[in-house]
Protein backbone atom coordinates (compact mmCIF):
# COMPACT_ATOMS: atom_id res chain seq x y z
CA UNK A 1 0.00 0.00 0.00
CA UNK A 2 1.57 3.03 -1.26
CA UNK A 3 0.55 6.77 0.60
CA UNK A 4 2.53 9.93 1.38
CA UNK A 5 4.69 9.53 4.25
CA UNK A 6 3.39 10.71 7.98
CA UNK A 7 5.07 12.46 10.49
CA UNK A 8 4.46 9.35 12.73
CA UNK A 9 6.24 7.27 10.08
CA UNK A 10 9.11 8.93 10.71
CA UNK A 11 11.39 6.56 12.99
CA UNK A 12 10.08 3.38 11.03
CA UNK A 13 11.45 5.11 8.12
CA UNK A 14 14.48 6.00 9.24
CA UNK A 15 14.82 2.40 10.70
CA UNK A 16 14.18 1.01 7.20
CA UNK A 17 16.74 3.47 6.05
CA UNK A 18 19.57 2.23 8.33
CA UNK A 19 18.60 -1.09 7.34
CA UNK A 20 19.40 -0.93 3.86
CA UNK A 21 23.02 -0.08 4.47
CA UNK A 22 23.58 2.57 2.28
CA UNK A 23 23.62 5.59 4.88
CA UNK A 24 26.23 6.52 7.35
CA UNK A 25 25.49 7.52 11.14
CA UNK A 26 25.50 11.40 9.73
CA UNK A 27 23.21 10.64 6.92
CA UNK A 28 20.69 9.29 8.63
CA UNK A 29 20.56 11.83 10.75
CA UNK A 30 20.75 14.27 8.17
CA UNK A 31 17.33 12.66 6.32
CA UNK A 32 15.72 12.57 9.70
CA UNK A 33 16.46 16.59 9.46
CA UNK A 34 14.91 16.65 5.43
CA UNK A 35 11.61 14.21 6.55
CA UNK A 36 11.17 16.89 9.96
CA UNK A 37 11.51 20.14 7.63
CA UNK A 38 9.05 18.29 5.15
CA UNK A 39 6.37 17.62 7.52
CA UNK A 40 6.85 21.12 9.27
CA UNK A 41 5.78 23.22 6.31
CA UNK A 42 2.99 23.47 4.71
CA UNK A 43 4.82 24.54 1.50
CA UNK A 44 7.07 21.62 1.26
CA UNK A 45 7.16 20.17 -2.17
CA UNK A 46 9.53 17.02 -1.50
CA UNK A 47 7.46 13.69 -2.43
CA UNK A 48 7.88 11.37 0.48
CA UNK A 49 6.38 7.73 -0.23
CA UNK A 50 6.18 4.58 2.06
CA UNK A 51 4.82 1.10 0.68
CA UNK A 52 3.37 -0.54 3.82
CA UNK A 53 3.16 -4.39 4.90
CA UNK A 54 -0.12 -6.09 5.97
CA UNK A 55 0.83 -4.41 9.29
CA UNK A 56 1.01 -1.10 8.31
CA UNK A 57 4.93 -1.05 8.63
CA UNK A 58 6.85 0.94 6.21
CA UNK A 59 9.16 -1.86 3.90
CA UNK A 60 10.01 0.85 1.24
CA UNK A 61 9.86 3.97 0.62
CA UNK A 62 10.72 7.30 -1.81
CA UNK A 63 11.60 10.82 -1.89
CA UNK A 64 12.40 13.50 -4.40
CA UNK A 65 12.68 17.05 -4.55
CA UNK A 66 12.33 19.65 -7.32
CA UNK A 67 15.85 21.35 -8.58
CA UNK A 68 16.46 24.26 -7.41
CA UNK A 69 16.92 27.19 -9.36
CA UNK A 70 15.72 24.75 -12.58
CA UNK A 71 12.00 24.28 -14.41
CA UNK A 72 10.46 20.61 -14.48
CA UNK A 73 13.40 19.26 -12.56
CA UNK A 74 13.56 16.55 -10.15
CA UNK A 75 15.99 14.58 -8.33
CA UNK A 76 14.86 11.34 -7.17
CA UNK A 77 17.26 11.65 -3.91
CA UNK A 78 16.47 7.77 -2.27
CA UNK A 79 14.17 4.49 -3.23
CA UNK A 80 14.81 1.85 -1.15
CA UNK A 81 12.91 -1.29 -0.50
CA UNK A 82 13.71 -3.60 2.88
CA UNK A 83 15.98 -6.68 2.08
CA UNK A 84 13.74 -8.82 3.01
CA UNK A 85 11.34 -7.49 0.47
CA UNK A 86 13.51 -6.80 -2.54
CA UNK A 87 12.42 -8.06 -5.98
CA UNK A 88 8.52 -7.77 -5.35
CA UNK A 89 7.76 -5.00 -7.38
CA UNK A 90 7.73 -2.10 -4.48
CA UNK A 91 10.94 -0.14 -5.70
CA UNK A 92 9.07 -0.41 -9.64
CA UNK A 93 5.36 0.84 -8.04
CA UNK A 94 7.30 3.52 -5.84
CA UNK A 95 9.07 4.96 -8.94
CA UNK A 96 6.02 4.45 -10.98
CA UNK A 97 3.87 6.62 -8.48
CA UNK A 98 6.54 9.24 -8.25
CA UNK A 99 6.19 9.77 -11.72
CA UNK A 100 2.94 9.72 -12.50
CA UNK A 101 2.53 12.34 -9.59
CA UNK A 102 5.33 14.69 -11.71
CA UNK A 103 3.07 14.10 -14.78
CA UNK A 104 0.66 15.49 -12.99
CA UNK A 105 2.26 18.55 -12.15
CA UNK A 106 3.11 18.53 -15.66
CA UNK A 107 7.41 18.34 -14.42
CA UNK A 108 9.44 17.52 -17.27
CA UNK A 109 12.70 15.65 -15.96
CA UNK A 110 13.66 13.20 -13.45
CA UNK A 111 16.83 12.49 -12.43
CA UNK A 112 18.75 9.58 -9.96
CA UNK A 113 22.30 9.72 -9.13
CA UNK A 114 24.01 6.22 -7.82
CA UNK A 115 27.13 5.33 -7.05
CA UNK A 116 29.61 3.69 -10.11
CA UNK A 117 31.04 0.59 -7.72
CA UNK A 118 30.52 -2.85 -8.80
CA UNK A 119 27.98 -3.58 -6.47
CA UNK A 120 25.53 -1.15 -7.58
CA UNK A 121 25.35 -2.82 -11.03
CA UNK A 122 21.70 -3.76 -10.50
CA UNK A 123 20.78 -0.22 -9.24
CA UNK A 124 21.60 1.12 -12.71
CA UNK A 125 20.44 -1.86 -14.34
CA UNK A 126 17.21 -1.23 -12.48
CA UNK A 127 16.56 2.42 -13.60
CA UNK A 128 18.03 1.76 -17.41
CA UNK A 129 15.51 -1.07 -17.51
CA UNK A 130 13.04 1.50 -16.39
CA UNK A 131 13.68 4.38 -19.19
CA UNK A 132 16.44 5.78 -17.45
CA UNK A 133 19.59 6.99 -19.40
CA UNK A 134 23.11 7.54 -17.67
CA UNK A 135 23.54 10.94 -18.51
CA UNK A 136 27.28 11.52 -16.58
CA UNK A 137 29.91 10.26 -14.57
CA UNK A 138 31.59 12.43 -11.80
CA UNK A 139 34.77 10.69 -11.08
CA UNK A 140 35.72 10.41 -7.50
CA UNK A 141 32.49 12.23 -6.31
CA UNK A 142 31.93 10.36 -2.96
CA UNK A 143 35.24 9.52 -2.31
CA UNK A 144 38.72 8.30 -4.11
CA UNK A 145 37.46 5.84 -6.67
CA UNK A 146 33.75 6.15 -5.79
CA UNK A 147 32.14 7.83 -9.14
CA UNK A 148 28.82 9.52 -8.78
CA UNK A 149 26.37 7.97 -12.15
CA UNK A 150 23.65 10.51 -12.95
CA UNK A 151 20.71 8.75 -14.82
CA UNK A 152 17.87 11.37 -16.37
CA UNK A 153 14.26 10.30 -17.83
CA UNK A 154 11.72 12.75 -19.44
CA UNK A 155 8.74 12.57 -17.64
CA UNK A 156 6.63 15.15 -19.59
CA UNK A 157 6.24 17.16 -22.37
CA UNK A 158 7.41 20.60 -20.67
Amino acid sequence: MIHDATPDQTPALLALCGTLGLFEPDELDALRGMLEAHFATKASTAIWLADLDDNHTPIALAFAEPERMTHGTWNLLLLGTHPAHQNTGRGTALLAEVEHRLREQNERLLLVETAGLDDFDGVRRFYADRGFTSEATLRDFYADGVDKVVFRKGIGAG
